[in-house]
């Protein structure tokens, strides 16, 4: 893969996660009435988007070509 192909996908997996972080996207999770582990919806949605964002740096860096490559000074 490319540096300018992998560089685009890496932009665009982490661009996604931000969206929905931030108004007016978060609104489709901006809700209090179901608890999932005690924490009311809007909370778990920002941890959820949060490790989805982690889990998704830890794929890309596992598929960065350059990660490999010695620099030569």
């Amino acid at each position: 893969m490319s540096k300018k192909k992998f560089t685009t996908i890496y932009c665009l997996s982490l661009v996604i996660p931000l969206l929905l972080l931030i108004f007016p996207l978060f609104s489709l999770g901006n809700r209090s009435t179901p608890f999932i582990v005690g924490l009311p919806f809007s909370v778990f949605w920002v941890i959820a988007w949060i490790i989805v964002t982690f889990l998704i740096v830890l794929v890309m860096y596992s598929l960065d070509p350059d990660k490999d490559e010695e620099e030569v000074q």
